[in-house]
C-alpha cells in the first residue's frame, strides 16, 4: 500500500500529477472543486499514474481540503 501526500490545484489549464522536490505530490485538475468533481479526478489521475484501477485508489483524507492523503493499494 503506497501512501501519497497530494495537493490539489483545481481549475487548471490541463491534467497533470508530478512530484515535488519534498516527496509529496502536485495534482493539477481541470475540474472545479464542486460536487466532488475534482477528487473524482484526482482519483482517475492517480489511477491512471500508478497502472492502477480508480477502485484500487482511495481518498483517506483531504476530501474538502487541498491537502489530501491518497492511498493506492499495490
Amino acid at each position: 500500500m503506497i501512501t501519497l501526500r497530494v495537493k490539489v490545484k483545481p481549475n487548471a489549464r490541463t491534467s497533470a500529477l508530478a512530484q515535488q522536490d519534498d516527496g509529496s505530490w502536485l495534482a493539477q485538475l481541470k475540474s472545479p472543486p464542486v460536487d466532488g468533481k475534482a477528487n473524482a479526478e484526482l482519483i482517475a489521475l492517480v489511477a491512471e499514474h500508478f497502472g492502477r484501477r480508480k477502485a484500487q485508489v482511495t481518498l483517506k483524507s483531504g476530501a474538502s481540503g487541498r491537502m489530501k492523503l491518497v492511498q493506492v493499494e499495490e
